[in-house]
């Protein structure tokens, strides 16, 4: 699925990344701990979070993993932002709630998993 897509469906905001939006995903994380994404290791992964620190940031760098989008309508700091854009990634928010944010995404036909 197209970020595009995924900006749609979830009515999300970009915040970094704009320039990524044809990026295509092709499965989702959702978690809140940053632990259980170590263990869930995809290509073409999207990460659904509630939290809003730099360990995010970097626990998705060693994934590999470029999109990340924060639910609840959290909005990280600047720094969070600015070492995202220095990593190339895509950071989103969205008002759902991870729940729901993953339901609408699998949806949609996008393969979630949510741990």
């Amino acid at each position: 699925m197209r970020l595009d897509k995924v900006r749609e469906i979830l009515d999300a905001d970009i915040l970094v990344g704009e320039e990524f939006i044809d990026l295509e995903v092709v499965s989702a994380c959702g978690s809140d701990l940053m632990s259980d994404v170590l263990a869930f290791v995809k290509d073409q992964t999207l990460l659904l979070t509630g939290l809003i620190n730099p360990q995010v940031v970097r626990t998705a760098e060693m994934m590999d993993i470029r999109v990340i989008v924060f639910v609840r309508g959290k909005v990280p700091g600047k720094e969070i932002v600015q070492l995202a854009k220095e990593k190339d990634m895509v950071l989103l928010t969205t008002k759902y709630p991870l729940y729901t944010a993953c339901g609408l995404l699998y949806s949609a036909g996008l393969h979630t998993k949510e741990v």
